[in-house]
């Protein structure tokens, strides 16, 4: 397997975040890769490697998930905050004012608080001086991956941070800025695959992933995820939200709630690579989050250790070109150990 990582994944190194009410310390930091990295080291089950340098390539990537006017706010987002007063130089950035129902979002304002507001989605993450080139590499090493797939490679793992699945057209939030699964299931598309499926299996729904695609038929997200009428991002991730227009029936959703077993866990992943196959999809991208372990501080499910192992079988098993994209996963210690489980139970898999 190709591992294609981020080495700048340590320039995003935010300070704090809002969470239920307070001011916290970061629960996405820098830590999950370098025990992802550490476990790597002791159980290699694939060579690391740099992203393709590819700037133009990128930039054609990204514009086509991503709004013009969003990449352009992400990539100055912070000289601009600098430039307000260079105090803010110690400070990261946070929105405070948000657009809601009946408020305009077509005019761009001139307020750079009204812009950071109208580009987010929460108050949980924060924008540093080494945000946008963190993400930007990360975009870089899922474009990798999906290229090498498209180019006759089995699988291909994106281990990078931020991670990427809460990421929409025109927006931020849960910690993810660019949309890695979404944009290397674009480049999967746009490198010969007709058909495509995103298969998200982080503990939070995909929102961002499930918005880029709403109106598409040529690419099927699936995502198993806490309940939204209680886990975040709340807003998206019911079941009865199908697709709409081309896109009707390419959306698949399978909301469970906190508390949930392995046994059931599997269940509805057997339902989601069901629909999968139902789809025809020439290649398969997993945004494989692994905060749906037990442990983890901010989620509600109850999968252990050796269930990496078995998911990673079953994703073999499915018989698909895969592309993986690093996700969520807050039991910092044990995030190195659950992610290698999924790949070392590919590669036993596959063959």
């Amino acid at each position: 397997m190709k591992i294609f990582r981020n080495a700048l994944y340590r320039r995003h190194d935010a300070r704090l975040e809002m969470y239920r009410g307070r001011l916290v310390p970061c629960h996405e930091t820098p830590a999950r890769l370098d025990h992802v990295l550490a476990e790597l080291a002791r159980r290699p089950v694939g060579a690391l490697r740099d992203p393709v340098p590819d700037d133009a390539g990128l930039d054609a990537a990204l514009a086509a998930i991503h709004a013009p006017r969003y990449l352009d706010f992400l990539a100055g987002a912070w000289d601009e905050w600098v430039a307000l007063d260079p105090a803010n130089a110690g400070t990261d950035i946070l929105p405070a004012v948000w657009p809601v129902r009946g408020f305009r979002a077509d005019v761009l304002p001139e307020s750079f608080a009204a812009r950071i507001g109208l580009f987010s989605f929460d108050a949980g993450s924060p924008v540093m001086a080494g945000t946008w080139a963190a993400a930007r590499e990360g975009a870089a090493c899922a474009r990798s991956a999906a290229l090498a797939v498209s180019g006759g490679e089995r699988a291909a793992f994106a281990l990078t941070r931020p991670p990427g699945h809460h990421a929409g057209p025109d927006f931020f939030g849960g910690y993810c800025f660019l949309n890695n699964a979404a944009l290397a299931a674009q480049t999967l598309r746009d490198h010969g695959a007709a058909r495509v499926a995103v298969l998200d299996v982080d503990y939070h729904h995909g929102n961002g992933t499930q918005t880029i695609f709403y109106g598409r038929d040529d690419v099927l997200t699936v995502s198993l995820h806490g309940d939204p009428r209680t886990e975040y991002p709340f807003f998206l991730g019911h079941a009865d939200e199908r697709g709409e227009g081309a896109g009707l029936g390419a959306n698949l959703n399978l909301p469970l709630p906190r508390g949930t077993s392995a046994t059931t866990w599997f269940e509805a992943l057997e339902a989601g690579l069901a629909a999968v196959a139902a789809h025809r999809a020439e290649a398969l991208v997993v945004a494989l989050g692994v905060d749906t372990f037990e442990g983890d501080p901010i989620s509600g499910f109850h999968l252990r250790a050796d269930d990496y192992l078995r998911l990673g079988e079953r994703l073999a098993r499915a018989g698909l070109p895969v592309v993986l994209t690093m996700e969520g996963g807050y039991a910092v210690a044990e995030v190195g150990v659950n992610v290698v489980n999924v790949l070392e139970g590919f590669r036993a898999a596959a063959g």
